[in-house]
């Protein structure tokens, strides 16, 4: 990926090349990661500034990023594979870039890992996932296109040079062997892709394939191997619903409920989760069920089914995967984020996508829904913080949050406390299945019973610019208490042309209490944010063009007619990891 740069390293990130060094690391990939000083006030940033560009979200110095690929913990280190243009902030020319890192949050850039070299990916190299197999050895399976006039896919299988090499530098993709599934037997050639990670019993090795038949039922196929070379389809997929196309499937087992240690995919689980990512909406859907591994099917412990399913988030987080982490017994799970800007923009700026931070998934106490956390060694990056406690929020009031030089990188986890439920609005039930239609119409200024009340987030002094991340609490046909949260980004910033939708779930949580919680990531341009301790979670992709550097501020705000107390805030200001990205 080009010559190296000098540049100077903490000394944290010098041993970490020392490390790379003398594991035989000959390109590695850096750059300078020194604390950036707050820019200078009251300068507006321009859609292309580089003071949009994240801080300590995962993403290259330039051009396009999308799909996490393969993630895995190998030999004392962590590796994300993903896609990326090495040739521009569009997509296209999709390689496999490769970083490594310690602690899923400081990253180190090797050569791409996976490229066009072969006839069964000579026009790309889509998505795929990675496998340990039985003596340790790590496997990828991964998406090819052989055909450019249809984009033709086919699913290939690439084995380390060296599985001696800690940091995996070179793959080799056995001819005899690849392609290892092909679209027969009916299948949509050009909606055939995302092989997941495998797993092993009774004497076979299955792994799932996304596609979609007669052209709206999207399903995820099985095929079955005993040596993981050689690759049968079963001839009933494991699961399917009338959704349109099954992008990056991922199954995977989980403990019981409320039980945090994760398993390892081959592992029989009391439950399973089915996820699959739907081209027609663009977001990402699960649902919590049982695997017969008899019979390779599996059925949602939902009635409804399909109907029913949950997302990861409901935000702008899409393609993602997850991967299990012996190190820590969790399971984690990694997903992209694109732009909501122009395609002009993002080839004047010269970069497109993040990734989010990496989220511990488990399964809630209830058994019916998945809680998501951020690692926990994203508060390595803590810096100064400042508090707040037992403030009541009378109702149309809200104060600033100060003590902090800037709020645009920051952590903010605030419990709050709802005087009394007895204001809370009743649930329109025509709005049952679409928080985010509800969030558009009852929108952060739009003054209710019990709510909205949160946060204003990356907003100006003159609260021209802020982004609204809150809770507003309904009562149903039956009394109980219903809780949207929502992100509204509508007046983000004063850039014109920008996609600004908000963003909505409602949270399935007791607020009987009046207690709830909420965590924001912020990131220059990105906020991150998880309801009733990781209930709901909305990613949204925000433009300031005032409150940046030391002109983004932080406030508590309640538009409704109970008095809210902020029981507990805290504020972290964020340091740059000291490596990251590409």
């Amino acid at each position: 990926m080009g010559t190296p740069q000098r540049v100077l390293l903490a000394p944290w990130a010098l041993l970490a090349v020392v490390a790379l060094q003398l594991a035989g690391a000959s390109h590695v990939i850096h750059w300078s990661l020194e604390a950036e000083a707050a820019p200078p006030p009251s300068v507006p940033a321009s859609i292309v500034s580089p003071l949009l560009k994240t801080g300590y979200h995962f993403q290259p110095p330039r051009n396009w990023i999308n799909d996490p690929n393969a993630p895995m913990y190998y030999k004392g280190w962590y590796h994300l594979f993903y896609q990326y243009n090495p040739k521009g902030a569009v997509w296209g020319n999709i390689v496999w870039a490769h970083s490594v890192s310690r602690d899923l949050i400081n990253w180190i850039a090797l050569e791409p890992a996976i490229y066009p070299s072969i006839p069964s990916d000579q026009f790309g190299c889509w998505s795929g996932s990675a496998t340990l197999l039985p003596d340790g050895t790590p496997a990828i399976t991964y998406t090819g296109i052989s055909r450019s006039d249809i984009n033709y896919q086919v699913q290939n299988v690439a084995f380390p040079k060296n599985a001696s090499d800690p940091l995996l530098r070179e793959w080799v993709k056995p001819a005899e062997l690849n392609p290892i599934a092909v679209p027969e037997g009916g299948i949509n050639a050009t909606q055939f892709r995302d092989p997941t990670t495998a797993w092993y019993a009774d004497g076979h090795w299955r792994m799932l394939v996304g596609g979609v038949r007669g052209g709206a039922r999207g399903l995820a196929f099985v095929y079955r191997s005993r040596d993981f070379r050689r690759w049968r389809r079963a001839r009933k997929p494991l699961h399917s619903a009338a959704t349109g196309m099954w992008e990056c499937p991922d199954f995977f087992p989980v403990s019981g409920a409320g039980l945090e240690n994760g398993l390892d995919t081959s592992e029989a689980g009391p439950k399973y989760v089915l996820k699959n990512s739907l081209d027609l909406t663009r977001y990402d859907y699960y649902t919590v069920g049982s695997y017969d591994r008899r019979r390779d099917r599996y059925v949602p412990d939902d009635p409804a089914g399909d109907e029913r399913r949950r997302r990861y988030d409901y935000g702008n987080f899409y393609a993602s995967k997850t991967f299990y982490d012996p190190a820590k017994r969790r399971r984690v799970l990694l997903g992209w984020a694109n732009e909501s800007d122009s395609v002009p923009d993002d080839k004047a700026k010269g970069w497109a996508g993040i990734h989010a931070i990496p989220r511990k998934i488990w399964l809630d106490p209830s058994g019916k829904q998945l809680l998501q956390w951020p690692v926990e060694e994203v508060e390595k990056l803590r810096g100064k913080p400042v508090s707040v406690a037992g403030k009541v929020v009378k109702p149309g009031q809200h104060f600033e949050v100060t003590g902090l030089a800037t709020y645009q990188q920051a952590d903010v986890e605030v419990s709050f406390e709802v005087s009394s439920l007895d204001r809370a609005e009743p649930f329109d039930a025509a709005y049952a299945n679409d928080a985010q239609k509800l969030c558009g119409v009852k929108g952060a200024d739009a003054k209710g019973g019990v709510g909205p009340f949160g946060l204003w987030v990356l907003a100006s002094a003159d609260l021209q610019e802020k982004t609204a991340v809150f809770f507003r609490v309904f009562k149903d046909g039956y009394g109980k208490p219903k809780v949207l949260m929502c992100t509204d980004p509508t007046k983000s910033s004063l850039s014109p042309d920008l996609y600004k939708p908000t963003f909505a779930g409602f949270v399935d949580t007791d607020i009987s209490s009046g207690k709830i919680t909420l965590r924001s990531l912020i990131d220059r341009s990105v906020v991150e944010s998880f309801g009733a301790g990781g209930r709901t979670c909305i990613l949204s992709r925000v433009y300031p063009s005032i409150a940046v550097g030391k002109d983004a501020h932080l406030y508590v705000f309640n538009n409704g007619e109970a008095d809210i107390k902020v029981s507990h805030l805290t504020a972290w200001e964020m340091k740059k990891p000291l490596m990251n990205g590409a």
